[in-house]
């Protein structure tokens, strides 16, 4: 029977024949059969995913050279573009379209010989704190069937959780890998923004969207990391900087120099006992030698409609694309205008939530309003820069919760959009800023679900976020 603990374990077993590629393939298929009621795929590559299995396994049968995922089962959140495969943005806008490119993470993974199963699930355009808002219906939590995933990544999330791949590639705007991954109980990376080429990604919101990654231990986690990031001629923000050897890396024991905003831990919207379970931690990181200090954060509950303003404003921008005339849905019918078209097809096409923020960011744009919101998120958003300057100059790392809740039951925030918005109180910070994060899981509720510490180190610093995330959890 086939199991799978990581990478490195799982490709020495391809080496040396006691397992094959083919065998962890049918494997992953049958557990994606099993787990079909989660609703945690849109579509399944089952022939494709055994013939790549096929043609790897012939390669390393006849030693020939091999990619750094040679083997791995991967699936892929369905905003990223995979050739002559269906990707649509968990939307009816884009439901029968067919991607004629690859995204650069997609062709990297095809190029280190990975091998992708499928598509996930996801809020729609990538917009939600719960995956409730796809098209193609609610993903359910794999550890309590009543309670949501966590948004928009939910179907990534529930993929590697209920171990149906191996690792998992989602998008993380405001906290959409970051925040799953603390409901499902896995973890979730947030690499810097530009680590990762955005190409082939459905953009949401273009300068804060960065391809994350979850996987169920760190050293998997760098190795995809390791694999993807780069350079690329097909996106001007991602940058150049050479990419270091993450999951060589990782295995480093120091001590180090910590902070904690003081409000994160003291806000009426966080869950008691989480809160107690954190302030434990601290406590035991001190004893371990670590240095950790709490320091004042003002400005933690502008982060929300700062960040709300700026990625609805993009995502106006970026969304007025579908119109129903170049691609993606039209509406039925005959229509008097090109504005008739356009108002029908999009009312049809977006669902309420997409409406919401595509309203919102086209109403903080407009003449009257742009200097008193937009311009104003603008100016905090600099002020969270330098903070963050600031705070990085004297501390390795940031701790905070990921969530102020464990997962929540299905449908109970869905009524109350500025409710369902306050999960991502602690996660956005990242994005505002650019700086990397990512979320392990330490920690256990009494409701029996579980919750992650987040830890946030400074832009380009993702191997020490990567070390600091391995020795806490081997310390655990």
């Amino acid at each position: 029977m086939f199991s799978f603990t990581n990478i490195k374990e799982y490709q020495l077993q391809l080496k040396n024949g006691t397992t094959s590629c083919t065998k962890a393939v049918e494997h992953y298929l049958t557990t994606i059969n099993e787990y079909e009621h989660l609703n945690a795929y849109v579509h399944v590559f089952s022939e494709e995913a055994l013939k790549q299995a096929q043609i790897i396994d012939d390669k390393i049968l006849h030693n020939k050279p091999l990619g750094l995922l040679f083997g791995v089962v991967v699936s892929i959140k369905d905003v990223l573009c995979y050739k002559n495969h269906r990707v649509s943005a968990g939307s009816k806008m884009l439901e029968n379209f067919t991607s004629i490119y690859n995204a650069t993470a997609v062709q990297k993974l095809l190029d280190a010989d990975a091998i992708i199963i499928g598509s996930n699930n996801c809020d729609e355009f990538a917009m939600g704190s719960s995956n409730e808002n796809s098209f193609f219906g609610v993903v359910k939590n794999g550890l309590n069937e009543n309670l949501v995933p966590g948004g928009s990544s939910g179907g990534s999330a529930v993929a590697v959780q209920m171990k149906t791949c191996m690792v998992s590639l989602g998008s993380d705007t405001g906290g959409s890998v970051r925040q799953p991954a603390d409901f499902c109980g896995i973890i979730g990376l947030k690499p810097t923004y530009g680590r990762i080429s955005r190409y082939g990604l459905i953009a949401y919101a273009s300068s804060f969207d960065q391809i994350g990654i979850f996987a169920n231990n760190v050293y998997d986690a760098a190795l995809v990391l390791e694999t993807i990031a780069g350079k690329d001629e097909f996106d001007s923000t991602v940058s150049p900087q050479q990419v270091p050897t993450y999951s060589q890396n990782i295995d480093t024991k120091k001590q180090y120099k910590f902070a904690y905003f003081k409000q994160s831990l003291e806000h009426k919207g966080l869950d008691n006992e989480m809160a107690s379970k954190q302030l434990n931690y601290i406590e035991q990181l001190k004893s371990n030698g670590h240095t950790v200090d709490a320091i004042e954060f003002n400005l933690l509950n502008e982060t929300i409609p700062t960040y709300y303003v700026l990625t609805t404003a993009e995502a106006s921008s970026n969304l007025s694309r579908f119109d129903g005339v170049k691609y993606g849905f039209r509406a039925d019918g005959a229509f008097n205008n090109l504005d008739e078209l356009y108002k029908n097809s999009r009312t049809q096409g977006f669902g309420k939530e997409v409406q919401r923020r595509i309203l919102l960011g086209t109403f903080v744009l407009s003449a009257g309003y742009f200097d008193a919101y937009y311009t104003k998120a603008q100016q905090v958003r600099n002020l969270l820069v330098q903070t963050t300057n600031n705070i990085f100059s004297n501390y390795d790392a940031i701790l905070s919760p990921t969530v102020p809740s464990t997962a929540f039951e299905i449908g109970k925030k869905t009524s109350d959009p500025v409710e369902m918005y306050l999960a991502d109180i602690y996660t956005v910070f990242a994005n505002l800023t650019g700086i990397n994060g990512i979320s392990i899981p330490l920690f256990k509720h009494s409701n029996g679900m579980p919750f992650g510490l987040q830890i946030m180190c400074d832009a380009w610093q993702d191997e020490k976020l990567l070390s600091i995330s391995n020795q806490l959890l081997q310390n655990n």
